[in-house]
């Protein structure tokens, strides 16, 4: 197992995840591409398992069957007695803990990379965890710099009340790779060779890593989640405004006090009221309308990681 810090062992064992949500749509090409030749994702040393995560969503073409995948890995659901009223994604759930788990323990696997579109503006997206993965700041940093100039951005989702219980995080290392903007159900080809690139940078670092390239310290910008905030609702939940147009496609970009957030049927401007200024991230995501959210608030963090290098030889 490769601890945080310090001297590091080799890692064996990689996933690729496709399909956490059924209709988005990237992952789920890039699987079954790599499923029938894996030549493209193999290295030398590594185990590469492409994997369909929720088969029974992809072949419907829904987000999920019963409830959200990428939701139900905490204990609660982990444990959950099974019985026929069930939902099928918590027993998916228990099924890819035990294939690529258990979670928290030295047979997990090493590293799971996990394949999402997003309808928001975001670009590529590598999600995070937690801020103290040495070995996952490194590879990001890794992979931000093969990437330039194409921007890349990293959104930290540690929080103590935000964090959620991701199919990803089964592994040691769980890595969130979101590419948009693609529509739900839709393929595009930019996208599709966007999510490629970031997916091939990522088993790169890992394979030098494992035959001992150093890494000096680093450090890494990331946007670290502070709150999810609602569209304005009538009192029967119905939503009372939509985003502005000034607001609209702007992830990432600073949101200050006083700038336009939403807008009214009756073409009032409602601002942001914050103290001091934001950066928005998925705005708009069409996936999140049923969770109340019209975008999440983030602070810029400069994460730094340990110089890194494995005990491969």
């Amino acid at each position: 197992m490769a601890t945080l810090l310090g001297a590091q062992t080799p890692l064996r064992r990689v996933a690729i995840f496709g399909g956490t949500h059924g209709n988005e749509l990237s992952g789920v090409i890039l699987v079954r591409h790599w499923e029938e030749d894996g030549v493209e994702v193999q290295r030398a040393g590594l185990q590469v398992k492409p994997f369909i995560a929720n088969p029974r969503a992809v072949e419907k073409g829904c987000r999920y069957i019963d409830c959200d995948l990428n939701r139900v890995f905490d204990p609660a659901h982990l444990c959950k007695e099974m019985t026929e009223d069930c939902p099928y994604e918590v027993s998916q759930a228990q099924e890819i803990h035990r294939l690529f788990g258990p979670k928290g323990s030295e047979d997990a696997c090493d590293v799971i990379l996990d394949l999402h579109n997003t309808t928001a503006n975001m670009g590529c997206t590598l999600i995070l965890e937690t801020a103290k993965d040495d070995l996952l700041i490194q590879m990001f940093h890794y992979i931000k710099s093969s990437l330039a100039p194409m921007p890349c951005f990293v959104y930290l989702i540690d929080h103590p009340s935000l964090k959620y219980a991701t199919t990803r995080s089964v592994a040691k290392h769980p890595v969130g790779i979101e590419v948009g903007p693609q529509p739900q159900g839709v393929l595009r080809a930019d996208i599709l060779d966007q999510m490629r690139r970031i997916v091939g940078h990522a088993l790169d670092f890992i394979q030098y890593f494992n035959e001992g390239r150093e890494f000096p310290a680093c450090s890494l910008e990331v946007y670290q989640v502070t709150e999810k905030v609602d569209y304005p609702r009538k009192e029967n939940g119905e939503i009372a405004a939509v985003l502005h147009p000034s607001l609209q496609d702007q992830d990432w970009k600073p949101l200050n006090p006083g700038d336009p957030m939403f807008l009214t049927l009756d073409g009032k401007t409602i601002p942001f009221d914050g103290d001091s200024t934001v950066y928005p991230v998925f705005v708009n995501e069409a996936a999140y309308y049923e969770k109340g959210e019209a975008f999440a608030k983030t602070r810029k963090v400069t994460l730094t990681a340990r110089s890194l290098n494995s005990l491969a030889h």
